[in-house]
């Protein structure tokens, strides 16, 4: 076995983008197997994502905490961009192969601590713990498809690992629901371990060949600590804020998240050591604003976070048929990105401006079909509710394969595998400012207010997120230049 040296990896992206290749050519022989292997361990992650989404009700129901309620996704993604930063280093010093299996035993602890969890706190430990393993177990499997694959497999390679999260809108909430139902959500946590151990074993038979990078000075990259610090600071500021009903609080907490994450980038721009490839951080050149849109578009769907308890408390829904039809957000981003992860060039770039789009009127419209003011009946409402679900988040996938290759395709020389890790920690940071923006916006709406306070929550959660993915189609102009 021999180490990856970056040149001749390089050599990979001389393939034009227009040469797509097909699905058969990813998944047949011994690329069917890699791709099994990277996939694994994204759907490992977003399957645990809508299995806490669906019991999260119930799990406030045994042991309380409705206010920290939208911190179980804020710790779990913070800790998230700090596995997805620390990625890239584990990569060169460890190989593929032992960090894969080093963070599925991360993970695997962090569901143990949920599933004995007796208080919020505790259970917000175990979820930091698994965002930390999810969030490097995302990082390694874009930063392998560069690696193992041919750059004609690219996006076929991006829309598959992206469309593990349709195998969790199958799996999550059937299991999260079935076991909250029957009054044992902690069985939720404990099935993950088998799960961990499958991929581990999967891991470690096709990851083999694959063992420490080359750099071009012989050393593993060093972490952005500074940059990654100030994301976290910035996330937990407008998380904290949302916790006070006192509006002058949560405008601090809120405007010192967006200094926070300011700074972070300017930070960014003017160090060695930094989060993000050359322009990167540059919002007016095509790579700069393609990391942009990715944020963007992922604060957008975190609004989903609180789909179930809306509909649960609004609606009577039970927690299956509520995670269910929160997982069709999952499902229309993986169908969307599968069916058009074939496009070429022109096409592609067009769908960067469409999708989006159809994510802005998607979430306006639940903001008037979730509070349900027009008094639908149920049969009506479920099958609005599923079909604006679905369609928001095709818009995401529809055009998330080229965002992604387009990041791929930047990239600029030795800078390639700071950038595929910079996609998990760009689109973890906007899942975390997402959710705890959606806290504070849910709780200033009155969520603890009854009824009333439930549905201005929903009006006020769904319409003021649409401005993200809109701002998103404005940024695509600037993408297509390129």
């Amino acid at each position: 076995m021999k180490g990856l040296d970056l040149e001749e990896l390089s050599i990979r992206k001389a393939t034009p983008l227009s040469a797509t290749a097909t699905w058969g050519d990813l998944l047949k022989g011994k690329n069917g197997l890699l791709a099994l292997a990277l996939t694994g361990g994204v759907a490992l992650h977003a399957i645990n994502v809508h299995i806490v989404t669906t019991v999260l009700p119930s799990v406030v129901q045994e042991i309380g905490g409705l206010d920290w309620y939208a911190w179980n996704t804020t710790l779990f993604v913070v800790a998230s961009i700090i596995g997805a930063a620390m990625s890239v280093k584990l990569f060169y010093i460890l190989g593929a192969r032992q960090a894969y299996i080093s963070v599925l035993m991360i993970f695997a602890i962090g569901s143990v601590i949920c599933a004995f969890a007796i208080s919020m706190p505790l259970m917000l430990i175990g979820r930091s713990i698994q965002g930390l393993g999810g969030g490097i177990l995302a990082a390694l499997s874009y930063a392998l498809i560069r690696v193992v694959f041919p750059s004609s497999l690219w996006s076929r390679a991006v829309a598959l690992v992206s469309g593990m999260w349709g195998v969790a809108t199958l799996c999550g909430p059937a299991v999260g629901g079935l076991f909250a139902q029957l009054g044992h959500w902690r069985w939720a946590f404990w099935i993950l371990l088998p799960v961990s151990l499958l991929q581990g074993i999967l891991v470690s038979a096709q990851l083999r060949p694959y063992t420490k990078l080359k750099s071009p000075s012989n050393k593993a990259p060093n972490i952005p600590m500074t940059q990654i610090f100030l994301l976290t600071c910035s996330v937990l500021a407008v998380a904290a804020g949302s916790m006070s009903m006192e509006i002058i609080w949560q405008s601090i907490g809120l405007i010192s998240g967006l200094i926070l994450g300011g700074t972070a980038i300017m930070w960014d721009k003017r160090t060695s050591v930094r989060l993000l490839p050359s322009s990167g951080a540059m919002i007016n050149m095509p790579l700069g604003a393609t990391y942009a849109s990715i944020a963007l578009l992922l604060i957008g769907t975190t609004t989903e976070i609180f789909v179930p308890y809306f509909l649960q408390t609004l609606h009577n829904y039970t927690p299956l048929a509520a995670g269910y039809l929160t997982a069709l957000m999952a499902g229309g981003w993986s169908l969307g990105s599968l069916l058009s992860s074939g496009n070429h060039r022109a096409n592609a770039m067009r769908l960067l401006r469409i999708g989006p789009m159809l994510c802005t009127i998607s979430l306006l419209a639940l903001a008037l079909v979730i509070p349900n003011f027009l008094a639908l009946e149920l049969n009506l409402l479920t099958l609005l509710c599923g079909l604006t679900l679905f369609s928001a988040g095709a818009g995401v996938g529809i055009g998330w394969p080229h965002l992604v290759t387009q990041v791929l395709t930047l990239a600029p020389a030795n800078e390639e595998d700071m950038a595929s890790a910079a996609i998990t920690t760009v689109q973890l940071y906007g899942m975390a400012i997402g959710a705890a923006a959606a806290g504070l916006v849910v709780n200033t709406a009155g969520l603890n207010n009854g009824t009333e306070g439930v549905q201005s929550a929903a009006v006020w959660l769904f319409g003021s997120f649409a401005i993200a993915p809109a701002l998103a189609a404005i940024l695509a102009y600037r993408i297509i230049k390129n």
